[in-house]
């Protein structure tokens, strides 16, 4: 199956398009699984496994993916990016899908390298990712090889397009013969998501090249969804940076689909906030992972309502 297939066929067995971000941290994570004041790489990169699979076993019943960010285990040096790989294992392991989140890209040789490293479910790839980000500030030819391997091996890409940080609109929002570039890139990423839709029976809206697009600019999610009807859209920026609800419900269609919708901070460490802290605490961090999941299924189901498409 195209990545794309297996994408709509999880939301649509989960009745949600939650995505829960990996993005473990020192003097986040419980102290009984890290010392806040312990430096050692292998006893951290031990401790974030462990965090990781144990918010897994929670949310794997619940959403259809997973997003560990590379960065959080690339600074423990190889300790932290053999744990980074058990994690993904595991998760494909408890029928998630996986979407690395490395941003990488480069040209020629070295994107292939990067493609072939990273995307491809299970094992057809050492790292076992459905999907990775990338970015598109290299141009055509550096996202080929990336469009290329996940096409043979059945895996999805994501290309930032209109990024959640206020500052990305330095670059993205410059206007170029009277449109904004996250335009240009956007209606490229559109022609690469229409070509890689597959073929019947898998054939879907979508194709297996997605966007991302922050949560936290609705009325440009809003005119990007319009301009790219064949895009699946990740969605950071829901919770902790401000996005909502309603500021990720134009990026739907009408059958609830499109759109993957991350929350990473707002689950992983919800038993250090309210209500969850109260309600749990320390002692069950896992419940309040598991009440914050719910919480945010709830407030998206209440703006969207998934159903299977029409063929």
């Amino acid at each position: 199956m195209t990545f794309s297939a297996r994408l709509q066929a999880a939301i649509l067995a989960k009745k949600n398009p939650v995505l829960v971000g990996l993005d473990p941290r020192v003097g986040s994570i419980p102290d009984s699984l890290c010392d806040s004041g312990e430096a050692d790489p292998e006893t951290i990169a031990g401790a974030f496994q462990r965090f990781c699979e144990e918010v897994i076993d929670v949310v794997a019943p619940l959403v259809p993916a997973v997003k560990p960010q590379v960065a959080f285990f690339e600074q423990y040096g190889p300790s932290g990016m053999s744990a980074l790989r058990n994690i993904v294992r595991y998760a494909n392991r408890q029928g998630l899908l996986v979407i690395l989140d490395g941003k990488r890209n480069d040209i020629g040789s070295t994107a292939t390298a990067y493609a072939q490293g990273m995307i491809g479910p299970g094992e057809s790839s050492p790292w076992g990712a459905d999907a990775i980000t990338v970015s598109p500030y290299l141009g055509d030819d550096s996202l080929s090889p990336f469009v290329e391997t996940a096409q043979q091996r059945g895996g999805g890409v994501f290309v930032l397009v209109k990024t959640s940080n206020p500052g990305g609109a330095m670059l993205q929002d410059l206007i170029a013969e009277g449109k904004p570039v996250y335009r240009y890139v956007g209606d490229y990423v559109q022609s690469l998501a229409e070509k890689t839709r597959g073929a019947e029976p898998d054939r879907t809206r979508y194709g297996s090249v997605g966007a991302v697009v922050g949560a936290t600019w609705p009325e440009q999610l809003r005119d990007l969804r319009a301009a790219m009807p064949n895009t699946w859209f990740l969605i950071p920026g829901f919770g902790a940076q401000g996005g909502a609800a309603k500021d990720v419900s134009p990026a739907f269609d009408a059958d609830g689909l499109g759109a993957i919708v991350n929350n990473s901070r707002g689950i992983l460490f919800a038993y250090r906030r309210e209500p969850f802290a109260s309600r749990f605490g320390l002692g069950h961090w896992q419940k309040a992972v598991e009440a914050a999941t719910r919480e945010m299924i709830e407030q998206l189901r209440a703006e969207i309502k998934i159903e299977s498409p029409q063929k």
